[in-house]
């Protein structure tokens, strides 16, 4: 199942235009990188390849639980509908139709 939601990740996800942002980010990598040695350049990667799957993981996991969510709420709400009782104006609506 989880692998179905990912395909559906995949497919209707957008990310958001962050051009600003990104842009900052790529600056400030770049005078960081600059200023350190290649010891320090690796950990640096290290660690921010390791935020960008970690956020990665968290914006798949946000939509299978939206998707998760909406799913009971439709499931709920259809078993509502069919076990409620019709209104008085349904069941006049019904016997009418069933005259017929």
């Amino acid at each position: 199942m989880n692998e179905t939601l990912r395909l559906l990740y995949d497919k209707f996800y957008t990310p958001l235009p962050m051009v600003e942002s990104e842009r900052e980010v790529e600056t400030c990598h770049r005078q960081l990188i600059e200023r350190l040695d290649k010891p320090e350049r690796r950990l640096i990667l290290r660690i921010i390849d390791a935020q960008n799957l970690m956020i990665e993981e968290r914006s798949i996991d946000s939509f299978v639980c939206g998707f998760r969510l909406a799913w009971e709420m439709a499931n709920e709400l259809n078993h509502d509908k069919e076990n409620r009782h019709p209104l008085p104006a349904e069941e006049a609506e019904t016997d009418a139709c069933s005259m017929l």
